[in-house]
């Protein structure tokens, strides 16, 4: 691998960020290789502008959706092949669901992590099993992370102080997933504040609210595990039955 291509890669790597490489295995510029690194920078060339063009393309969609790939185009073998983080699970609010929740996360794989300004609220008692922790205003914590496709972020803070800046800053990065507590009430609420903020009604529509799927969830462990589930049939490409604001429920008939 070219030097220049094999270190963007390996500090993608490093730093957690999804990247993707394409590598001519047969046909001429056999060797070659692209890097394409988040949120859309090219390393490296398999030697020919129009080719690095479609092959990129569909490397963009490998960031989000990961995979390998061994594709023939023009003549030419081409390995892609997607080099995505651990899924990351960031929770807003250090309340009593998040605590089942980070269990949940963690058992499917998920790097954790739970942000809240409020100390008694992060304590070692109650978050020992995280990843980390950020004492921080929701959108200061999250504007310390790296907010790629591989992250499931969760609001569980009611109060639009703490909501809404968190909400702002979520909506305009493309991390996978956004859900947010509270009734169809609340979230009808949510949804005209960020309007009014700017954000349009497709921008609005990334938000699950209600959040978690509608399994008659009562205890804080069974809310975590309707938000999970949700999260892992977003993850996989499944529409799950909603419960937002937004969408009526689908039949199941």
């Amino acid at each position: 691998m070219d030097g220049n291509a094999y270190r963007a890669l390996r500090d993608a790597i490093t730093s957690e960020s999804p990247a993707a490489t394409a590598k001519i295995v047969a046909g001429e510029g056999l060797g070659s290789e692209l890097v394409l690194t988040y949120p859309d920078r090219v390393v490296g060339s398999l030697g020919d502008p129009l080719l690095d063009e479609r092959v990129t393309e569909t490397l963009r969609a490998m960031l989000r959706d990961g995979g390998t790939k061994l594709e023939e185009i023009v003549g030419r073998r081409i390995f892609l092949e997607a080099h995505l983080p651990p899924p990351h699970l960031v929770i807003i609010g250090g309340v009593h669901i998040a605590i089942p929740l980070v269990t949940f996360g963690s058992t499917l794989g998920f790097r954790t992590t739970v942000i809240d300004a409020r100390a008694q609220f992060l304590t070692t008692e109650r978050f020992a099993h995280a990843n980390q922790t950020i004492e921080s205003w929701p959108d200061e914590g999250l504007n310390q992370l790296n907010l790629h496709p591989g992250v499931a972020a969760v609001c569980l803070a009611h109060d639009p102080k703490f909501e809404d800046p968190a909400m702002q800053v979520l909506l305009r990065s493309d991390v996978g997933y956004i859900g947010a507590v509270g009734s169809r009430t609340t979230s009808a609420e949510r949804r005209e504040r960020l309007k009014a903020s700017g954000f349009t009604d497709a921008d609005l529509d990334r938000i699950h609210g209600p959040v978690g799927l509608n399994i008659g969830a009562k205890t804080p462990e069974e809310i975590a595990l309707s938000i999970m589930a949700e999260i892992v049939a977003v993850r996989r490409g499944r529409e799950p039955r909603s419960t937002s604001v937004v969408a009526p429920e689908k039949s199941t008939v």
